[in-house]
């Protein structure tokens, strides 16, 4: 049985919302376009985290070692997604996660479909 990922053991404090540190964190506004990511885009690892990157990032890296979604990967950092998307911007551009698209659940078969399937099955 597997573990869902353990998440990240921050202390609480004031910091944690602070609009500042989230300004550090992203880098600012340097203009740079952001990932198309949304909320339910799965983001895995490719390897693990290196002395440069970000604490924040180095998370996410550790996180990811099975796919993740966005949502998933803001709610155990305890950051906002849009923080999440420029950090994780950043670790795609190095090649150091890779992002994929939600797996969609196949649709269901048509009802007369299933209807004539079950009806052949009853003639046996």
């Amino acid at each position: 049985m597997t573990r869902p990922p353990r998440r990240e053991r921050r202390l609480p404090d004031e910091d944690a919302a602070d609009p500042e540190r989230l300004y550090v964190i992203t880098g600012g506004p340097d203009g740079a376009e952001r990932a198309p990511l949304d909320l339910v885009t799965m983001i895995v690892a490719r390897t693990g985290p290196s002395p440069t990157v970000q604490p924040e990032q180095a998370a996410i890296l550790r996180l990811c070692h099975r796919p993740l979604s966005v949502a998933e990967i803001s709610a155990y950092l305890s950051l906002p997604f849009s923080v999440v998307t420029a950090l994780l911007t950043e670790l795609l551009a190095t090649g150091m996660a890779e992002s994929r698209a939600p797996i969609v659940r196949a649709t269901l078969p048509d009802r007369s479909l299933l209807e004539a399937v079950m009806h052949g099955l009853q003639r046996l």
